[in-house]
């Protein structure tokens, strides 16, 4: 690999992005709208649906199941005390329960909780149950948002800055007069990944820490970490765009196979709903997609507090799928 045909490559295709402003501002504009709009809409918290974690050794009493046969509340498996108690301190959840233990945790805080600890106690007038009680500031929706209107910005941004514009650069001759230089189709390719990842991370930064400025996010981990996390994920997107940009000539083909791959990962990547409660095949489902481990390792940073140990199964995934991405990319692609 020549560096100096890669460099050359790479700066021809920065100066196109910057000279296309309209496509610069959009990349900007847009998630900073969705941001304050949601900030807006959702200051006071999250929806009104009740949700209980039950933990999933509880065995199945009387008092539970009257109380689990409830309607319009949602109960949740969980595995962990710890970390349900902690979705508990941040209202992610209304209530805990642990039958086996006989005791149930509430935030004093939470309008939500004190409902379901009258529903529960007048469901189990004899069960038992031990009060326990803990207290947290609500983890608001934008708090909870940010992650994924960010990584959904990078999977758009990824997708079609790379796959489309190849793609047009086929069709409209520009790889074929490539071809007839020394530049290989892995220079070519490792020049387009460099390219949008720098720009790609330099934007998603500039755009959190510019909104992190006047909604000012929850964030309990490390910068670094989740900077990791955003380098990571985006070159792990740009990496896909590569499979469908490796062969086509066709921008409308192009378009449809990415609008294909990009809407369902964003609705099953946990960008706007948390899967949690979905069905086992959706859940199931979602893990194919780098955006999810993405998501889900940027949001356990900043909510939970995660360490790069506890994020690195993400981490590994997502440098596994980007691997197999660029060696698909790399083995199909065409010049003509």
């Amino acid at each position: 690999m020549s560096l100096q045909r890669l460099l050359a490559i790479l700066t021809a295709r920065n100066l196109e992005f910057w000279r296309d402003r309209s496509a610069l501002s959009w990349n900007i504009a847009f998630p900073v709208l969705i941001v304050f709009g949601f900030a807006f809409a959702f200051s006071t918290g999250g929806p009104d649906l009740f949700k209980v974690g039950v933990l999933e050794h509880s065995p199945a009493t009387p008092a539970m199941a009257r109380f689990t046969a409830l309607e319009h509340i949602q109960f949740i498996p969980v595995e962990q005390v710890e970390t349900a108690v902690t979705k508990v301190e941040r209202h992610q959840l209304d209530m805990l329960v642990d039958g086996a233990s006989g005791r149930y945790w509430i935030n004093d805080r939470s309008a939500n909780g004190y409902v379901l600890e009258k529903l529960l106690r007048g469901a189990a007038v004899e069960g038992g149950l031990s009060k326990q009680t803990v207290t947290g500031e609500a983890l608001r929706y934008v708090d909870w948002l940010i992650p994924g209107v960010l990584g959904m910005n990078v999977m758009f941004s990824s997708l079609f800055g790379v796959g489309y514009t190849i793609v047009r650069y086929r069709k409209n001759g520009v790889l074929k007069r490539l071809k007839a230089t020394p530049l290989t189709a892995l220079e070519f390719l490792s020049a387009q990944v460099a390219s949008r990842l720098w720009l790609i991370v330099s934007v998603t930064s500039l755009v959190y820490a510019g909104t992190n400025l006047l909604v000012n996010f929850r964030m309990y981990g490390s910068y670094l970490t989740l900077f990791l996390v955003l380098l990571v994920g985006t070159f792990s997107l740009i990496c896909l765009s590569l499979i469908i940009a490796a062969r086509l000539a066709s921008e409308e083909t192009a378009n449809g196979l990415l609008n294909m791959i990009s809407w369902p990962m964003m609705m099953l990547s946990g960008v706007w709903f948390s899967l949690e409660g979905s069905p086992q095949i959706i859940q199931q489902a979602a893990l194919l997609f780098p955006l999810t481990h993405m998501i889900n390792a940027a949001r356990a940073v900043m909510i939970d507090g995660a360490g790069l140990l506890d994020i690195t199964p993400e981490l590994l995934i997502m440098l596994v799928m980007s691997a197999l991405f660029m060696t698909i990319g790399a083995r199909c692609f065409r010049w003509e």
